[in-house]
């Protein structure tokens, strides 16, 4: 069976109401040697019946469905476990591609050996898909140097920030090298930063990608931390939260695992500390949100041992 160049993962939970305009979107690229993996985390809607008549028409089509939700995380990384070929990228079930952006992706990805990651500006559409805003800046992350790309990524991130750029064309071989997407909010950023210090990342300067806003997006239907974390893995309902405090830790990981010089890491780690320093009052926070949630665990122990 011949490998494909591309392989595109599907991770979809519910996604009937739009997902015949991202399937169509996809199946009717310029560029056509790709593979769909499609991982149906056990929807309840329409999303079955129209992914098997999708797969019936189309051989590139891989369908797969898991038998109960397992989460986000989960699913995200089991189309990539599952996929052959050279190049990855995600595609969500209420986005939009215009019809030449894996040629446009490919196209750098092929001629330009230090990008590791390429993708698009990024213009938002409603429910309906009438534009409704565009990401008009975004940091510069061509430099050869990685703690400069480190940086300059931070501080676009000072505080969480849209990462479309997770949803662009990644080298297969670099993001097998990654944890993928973690079991915790904004994971996605974590991955980002870390792809990051293996090589550079091209922005393509025309509006390829059309994400949709709409009242059920992960974000919207999901507004705190520990809602968001149950989004991600199911088994987090009911665990306390510390967003940044697990940022923090994760990217320091990323930067010991990474293939980048010492003086390089001790650089990144210095970039890295001043992130904290912005973040200080939030990390402060998140601390005295912990200790009053052990004193009222403790308390209420007591309390029962008393009864």
């Amino acid at each position: 069976m011949k490998i494909p160049t591309v392989s595109i993962g599907f991770p979809v939970y519910n996604g009937g109401t739009y997902i015949i305009d991202v399937l169509d979107s996809i199946l009717s690229q310029t560029f056509k040697d790709f593979e769909l993996i499609i991982s149906d985390n056990a929807s309840t809607d329409n999303t079955r019946a129209i992914c098997r008549s999708y797969a019936e028409k189309d051989s590139r089509i891989r369908y797969h469905r898991n038998e109960e939700n397992l989460g986000a995380a989960w699913n995200f990384n089991q189309v990539f476990h599952l996929a052959r070929g050279k190049y990855f990228q995600w595609a969500c079930h209420d986005d939009v591609w215009t019809s030449n952006l894996l040629e446009c992706y490919v196209q750098v990805l092929d001629q330009m050996s230090d990008v590791v990651l390429c993708y698009s500006k990024t213009a938002f559409i409603d429910e309906h898909g009438k534009p409704i805003s565009r990401v008009i800046t975004r940091p510069y992350l061509q430099d050869n140097i990685s703690n400069k790309r480190f940086r300059s990524f931070l501080k676009y991130h000072i505080h969480p920030n849209e990462c479309n750029p997770v949803l662009g064309l990644f080298r297969a071989s670099i993001l097998e090298k990654s944890p993928l997407i973690g079991s915790y909010p904004a994971s996605d950023m974590i991955l980002l930063g870390e792809i990051l210090l293996h090589g550079e990342f091209y922005e393509i300067p025309e509006y390829l990608f059309l994400r949709r806003d709409h009242d059920l997006s992960s974000v919207r239907a999901n507004p705190e931390w520990e809602d968001r974390a149950v989004w991600f893995n199911p088994s987090r309902k009911g665990k306390i939260q510390m967003p940044r405090w697990r940022w923090f830790l994760e990217w320091t990981k990323s930067i010991l695992r990474s293939p980048i010089g010492l003086i390089e890491r001790i650089k990144c780690f210095k970039e890295l500390f001043h992130w904290a320093w912005w973040n200080r009052e939030n990390m402060k926070n998140e601390v005295k949100y912990l200790a009053k949630y052990i004193h009222i665990f403790q308390h209420a122990g007591m309390h029962s041992r008393k009864v």
